[in-house]
């Protein structure tokens, strides 16, 4: 009897961490059903483009810059939140809302700066992972791995709908999570980083404020706002059920913008993180490029971090460029009037895919005509600069306006957040202006 009692409570444990287990799992399902837009967003951010200006920040700066990572995640929580919110009430792109709102004028100087910038951020992301694929495979020249790249990534886009894309981009953003490990592999000074993280340092010269200023323009970038609001619209237009846009639809948006927002910003501070503890440190003072940044940790912190290194940049090159691409296909289709959507085939929507394939191409003929990646980001961050205070007082406006949002206008924290977010773009983009022609 005794070892019958044992066996059945044996069982009954046995049971419980089943039952146990499968919540759980439960859980985590629910949880990553619940990301979509603003996770793919939010890690389509860590671009190849934008690590290389991570890099040069903690390279040339040490940890100095880290407490921009704290900074910057509640500012680019709340712009997006609004933008995402928007796209839901409203069932439409920002440039949809923008042009039946605003005058056209505006919309058409958000592409005549929007246009460009995006093709330089396309060209100097490309150029990035073919820098570094290279790398791997020197005996393959660098600009064959471009073209590799940009004919996969066409392939992609025009063969699968959106919702195979977005799960294939679900996964790619696990790649960002490569950069979290490299700083462990090394000795840190824990309280120091802390310091840095929770104490700012500004250093009032003009390369310091440089580096802010590109942290900025990389971080809070336009072409998010129009992405964001666009798949947050596309998934209540192409949804199977009717869905009504109530506390639980905005609650589940709200943490699916703020967990994307801040795994972009984790992902930012590790990456300063590891130029600053391994670059620096070495004194290794300029990155210019992601392939600079990865040859000059190998002899510092090995192949396997140089390998994680690299494989980051293509994983996140291979994320951020269809968002790149599609934001600026939305942005002009949505302008023109063109029939429009990533879930569309090529013959449905033939003005809106040709935009996507002439932004590629574009910007893969960068690598070609003699404009450096770095080059490219310059120009990018300028362009970007101009516009995002421009866009972020028009998204404001709209958020807060009661004929187009009803009763979802902003909330007083995300109007004081959108306010501080303006003031710091505008400061950025009048800084930018004065640091290239002074």
């Amino acid at each position: 009897m005794p070892i019958l009692f044992t066996f059945e409570y044996s069982q009954s444990g046995d049971d419980d961490k089943m039952n146990k287990a499968k919540e759980f799992s439960a859980k985590v399902k629910k949880a990553f059903a619940i990301l979509g837009p603003g996770l793919i967003t939010g890690a389509s951010d860590d671009d190849p483009s934008g690590i290389a200006t991570y890099s040069q920040a903690g390279a040339q700066f040490g940890f100095n810059t880290l407490w921009t990572a704290v900074i910057t995640f509640p500012l680019m929580a709340a712009v997006q939140g609004m933008c995402a919110r928007i796209g839901l009430v409203t069932c439409k792109g920002l440039t949809v809302t923008l042009r039946e709102n605003y005058p056209k004028s505006i919309v058409y100087l958000m592409l005549l700066f929007g246009f460009p910038a995006i093709t330089l951020n396309i060209g100097a992301d490309i150029q990035g992972m073919g820098a570094v694929a290279n790398m791997l495979f020197p005996q393959v020249p660098a600009n064959v791995f471009c073209v590799c790249f940009t004919a996969i990534l066409l392939f992609v886009i025009i063969k699968y709908p959106y919702q195979k894309i977005a799960r294939i981009l679900k996964w790619l953003c696990l790649s960002l999570l490569l950069y979290i490990i490299v700083p462990f592999m090394v000795k840190q000074d824990w309280w120091l980083i802390a310091k840095h993280t929770f104490v700012p340092t500004v250093k009032f010269d003009k390369a310091f404020f440089s580096i802010l200023v590109a942290i900025l323009g990389t971080t809070i970038s336009p072409y998010l706002f129009f992405w964001q609001a666009t798949m947050e619209a596309e998934g209540i237009v192409h949804s199977k059920r009717k869905i009504i846009v109530d506390k639980r639809v905005l609650g589940d948006m709200k943490k699916d913008v703020n967990f994307g927002m801040f795994f972009s910003n984790v992902v930012m501070f590790f990456i300063i993180l590891t130029a600053g503890s391994v670059l620096y440190t070495a004194g290794i003072r300029q990155i210019d490029t992601v392939d600079q940044a990865a040859k000059a940790l190998e002899p510092l912190t090995g192949k396997f971090t140089y390998l994680i290194f690299t494989l980051g940049v293509i994983g996140t090159g291979l994320l951020a460029i269809p968002v790149l691409a599609g934001s600026q296909a939305y942005m002009l289709a949505e302008t023109f009037g063109w029939e429009s959507g990533l879930d569309k085939v090529f013959p449905q929507a033939k003005a809106f895919y040709v935009s996507i394939v002439i932004s590629l191409l574009v910007g893969l003929s960068l690598n070609f005509i003699g404009i450096s990646p770095i080059q490219a980001l310059v120009y990018t961050a300028i362009l970007y600069g101009l516009t995002a205070p421009v866009l972020i007082a028009i998204i404001m406006h709209i958020a807060n306006n009661k004929k187009i949002m009803g009763d979802k206008t902003n909330s007083t924290l995300s109007n004081v957040l959108g306010g501080v977010t303006l003031l710091l773009m505008t400061v950025a983009a009048v800084a930018l202006l004065y640091l290239q022609f002074t």
